[in-house]
């Protein structure tokens, strides 16, 4: 048995995956479709609105810095356990 199609079976895998997620919808603050507004009453709006996007106050990317690294630790141990199983192999 060859080799050979266990490369193109991983490019055809990352290839499908690429294309399903060109389907995915983005996440667009923006309202196009004349959709709802919140916060407005029929008397008028609740509050002065500029179209922008909400104040959520002050972003925390401590979760995000520390799941980041976790996770780049982690794939730093996949390949060095990948490393040395191949020189073990050889």
């Amino acid at each position: 048995m060859s080799a050979a199609p266990r490369p193109l079976l991983t490019a055809i895998a990352a290839g499908t995956l690429l294309c399903a997620l060109w389907f995915v919808p983005s996440a667009n603050a923006t309202d196009e479709g004349g959709g709802a507004r919140i916060g407005v009453t029929q008397d008028g709006p609740a509050a002065a609105d500029d179209g922008g996007l909400a104040e959520t106050g002050n972003l925390g990317t401590t979760p995000y810095l520390l799941g980041g690294t976790g996770f780049l630790g982690v794939g730093a141990g996949f390949v060095a356990l990948a490393l040395q199983r191949r020189g073990r192999a050889a």
